[in-house]
């Protein structure tokens, strides 16, 4: 929300505060530490604690925060999400707001990839140092050691799924020292609408190794890779759901043996195919993922790159391999699992930051309780967006994309193009390259240059072709990120944005066009769109606008949906850490085993062992338990039943007995260790990995799916299913 007219009275008296301190020079000899660390000690006003925050900026990095970004540390501090324009220096904003949240404890900022924790820490540690906070960062390559020596500092600069696969190794520790993670305080979430929202319910996953099953994904990929379209499945619903007909659903049987696919017992069977119809029709290969020495890697939707470590649920990934003729990369076993709002959720003090969170502030709002605090740019906007430009077709839109980046290439004008894929990304550079027009492609291909390449796009004659995020968080500076070339590449316009086709979400369209017109510079921006783009097909070749909010709405309700789900899991997963904590930290295994059998208080570490162990294998057991049932729960509105409330009644009374059944299989352990040499042998997983589930095809498509089927049977096809 805007600024209410208290809050910018109230501003107005600490900022002519500011104004009156001393200008001096960067690298000055003035040590604030003494100063800072008695505002911080006695509740001084925050006036003055931005004050020495502004004086330490500019003493160490010959930065002088703006007025705004004064305000935005502020926010910050308040809990707030603040909306900031690109360009206009989170990196600051959320340093100052990071050094004044730590005297109450450790502060994570946590970031969308490790290049920018360590960017931002690398760039920001002269001010806290000068400000006596310690600061560090971790990464997926750090140790142990050095994830704890990292997280002990007051602020840690951590990407989002680090901070969660750190607290799931946490939880699952069988002594309190091994720990890495501090007590959880507050945080500080950069490009927050992609985090909080868009991959809020992704989530994380701790896994063990453990035996293989027998595999069906291989076969059952070569039967689909036999249906035809239209005659044994029909794609439905915008593309999000695919359903057998009665002739896909005889050749599906007499493929598989003569089985009936919708009996009880052939459960998994019907799960295996439904999902190997769906990878092989409504996953496509350079857009949603891409086949990489040997592996298959999510696309981010969003970001038009790689996922690191993304998988679908392990049944969906299984479909998509075998699709592909890989080999299985297997899931193991679960160990623990978190999704990323819940995990935000175990945080004190929650803020965040982008340049879009206006769009989603009615999310914000829902799951975190978080208002918005919109700042307008230091200097004001002259970027030039110009009205969509709409073709009849792809060939005609590509044709006059081309066209216009050669009108403008010759000028010398640099050209940033955001495309929907990589598949998109690859035929445009190509084309520009047919054209006589040199360009550098970045996609998921090539992300490890990402930054470095995106932060040249402002260069003279740059042409730049990237999916639709690739670079958030880089700035593109004109002239190059040394400016050299500044004021030649102001005169010819500035960087010159041309998105090809529109993404469902408008925030990323805006996030496009932010790219141009950074801190006041000149720039423009411009959409070319096709009525046979993907958006406007899936929606009925409405304007891009009206599809646009179709989407996002489509959007919120899978949000809403699989909340609903782990929504559940999270109040399990709360309840079994509490009592995890406790057997750690207490005589509380002591305690339980006395309920069964006579007990030594010398053998309170066997004890605590034992119950530990049988309390993480139930946990896992019914983490799997729970997946599997999440898979098939859909199958309940063949009957018409509520998915969500089936989901509920079987997972309520399972959870019911897991603590109780851990607790008596540690006891029967206890009974049967021999005395002569107590120490118990525990087959815990020789290895461990992490990986994020994509849970979004088993919402927006799978319960689909099956809504279609309840509704075929309901027209008259019974009698072909129902034998």
């Amino acid at each position: 929300m805007l600024a209410r007219e208290g809050d910018t009275v109230a501003l107005a008296g600490w900022v002519e505060f500011l104004r009156r301190w001393v200008v001096r020079p960067p690298g000055s000899a003035v040590d604030l530490r003494p100063l800072w660390a008695e505002a911080r000690g006695t509740g001084t006003p925050r006036a003055e604690l931005c004050a020495i925050a502004r004086e330490t900026a500019w003493q160490t990095l010959g930065l002088r925060p703006y007025d705004e970004q004064l305000v935005g540390a502020l926010a910050l501090i308040d809990g707030r999400v603040v909306q900031m324009a690109t360009g206009e220096g989170k990196t600051l904003t959320a340093a100052i707001a990071a050094a004044e949240l730590s005297k109450g404890g450790p502060v994570h900022v946590l970031t969308v990839n490790d290049y920018l924790a360590r960017r931002d820490v690398e760039w920001m540690w002269p001010f806290y140092e000068r400000l006596g906070v310690t600061v560090g960062w971790v990464t997926e390559a750090s140790t142990p050691q050095e994830r704890r020596v990292a997280y002990g500092r007051d602020v840690t600069y951590v990407s989002v799924n680090e901070a969660g696969f750190d607290f799931l190794r946490d939880g699952l520790c069988t002594d309190a020292a091994d720990r890495v993670q501090q007590p959880l305080h507050a945080v500080i979430v950069d490009e927050a609408d992609s985090i909080l929202v868009d991959e809020a319910r992704v989530p994380l996953v701790l896994a063990g190794s453990t035996g293989a099953g027998a595999d069906l994904a291989p076969g059952i990929a070569a039967l689909v890779r036999a249906m035809i379209r239209d005659e044994h499945y029909t794609v439905a619903d915008e593309n999000q759901a695919v359903h057998l007909t009665p002739a896909g659903i005889a050749f599906a049987e007499q493929g598989l043996g003569g089985v009936h696919l919708y009996q009880p017992e052939n459960l998994d069977l019907l799960t295996a195919v439904n999902l190997a119809l769906y990878a092989s029709a409504l996953l496509t290969r350079d857009v949603d993922y891409i086949v990489r020495d040997g592996r298959v890697e999510l696309v981010d939707g969003f970001r038009g790159r790689v996922a690191r470590r993304r998988r679908w649920p392990d049944g969906l990934q299984a479909a998509v391999e075998a699709k592909e003729g890989l080999t299985g990369s297997g899931g193991g076993t679960i160990l623990a699992t978190i999704t990323l709002q819940a995990l935000l959720g175990q945080y004190r003090r929650v803020a965040g930051m982008t340049g879009t969170a206006l769009p989603v502030g009615e999310q914000l709002r829902e799951f975190y309780s978080l208002e918005i605090a919109v700042l307008p740019p230091h200097r004001p906007c002259i970027r030039l967006d110009a009205p969509d430009r709409v073709h009849e077709t792809i060939g005609q839109r590509d044709a006059a994309v081309v066209a216009e980046v050669a009108r403008a290439h010759a000028t010398g004008r640099p050209v940033l193009l955001a495309t929907p894929s990589v598949a998109d990304s690859e035929a445009l550079g190509a084309r520009l390259r047919d054209a006589g027009i040199p360009c550098t492609v970045l996609n998921a291909r090539n992300d490890a240059m990402e930054a470095a390449i995106v932060a040249e796009a402002g260069l003279p004659g740059a042409v730049t072709v990237s999916t639709q995020m690739t670079g958030r968080g880089v700035d593109i500076r004109l002239g190059g990120s040394d400016q050299a070339d500044h004021a030649r590449v102001a005169a010819l316009g500035g960087l010159y944005v041309i998105g090809v086709g529109r993404h469902d979400s408008s925030r990323v369209d805006d996030q496009v066009r932010g790219r141009a017109g950074r801190q006041g510079d000149p720039g423009g921006s411009v959409f070319f769109v096709s009525k046979e783009d993907e958006l406007l097909l899936r929606y009925g070749l409405r304007p891009a606008a009206d599809a646009q909010r179709l989407a996002e709405q489509v959007d919120l309700e899978v949000h809403r949906n699989t909340w609903r789900y782990h929504y559940l899991l999270e109040q399990h997963r709360t309840t079994i850490a509490a009592y995890r904590e406790e057997i750690l930290t207490t005589d509380r295994a002591l305690e339980v085993m006395a309920r069964f059998h006579p007990v030594d208080p010398r053998l309170a570490a066997v004890t605590r062992q034992l119950l530990l162990f049988h309390l993480d294998q139930a946990w896992a057991d019914h983490l799997s338990g729970m997946a599997e049932l999440r898979e098939g729960i859909h199958l309940r509105s063949l009957a018409n039943l509520d998915p969500l409330d089936e989901f509920h009644r079987a997972a309520i009374p399972l959870f019911r007995q897991l603590i109780p059944a851990a607790e008596q299989r540690a006891a029967d352990a206890f009974a049967a260790l021999d005395p002569a040499a107590p120490d118990p042998v525990l087959d815990r997983p020789s290895a461990t990995w992490t990986y994020v589930v994509d849970d979004t095809p088993f919402d927006a498509g799978l319960e689909q799916f099956f809504s279609g089927v309840r509704n075929l049977l309901r027209s008259g096809w019974s009698s072909t299913v129902g034998r």
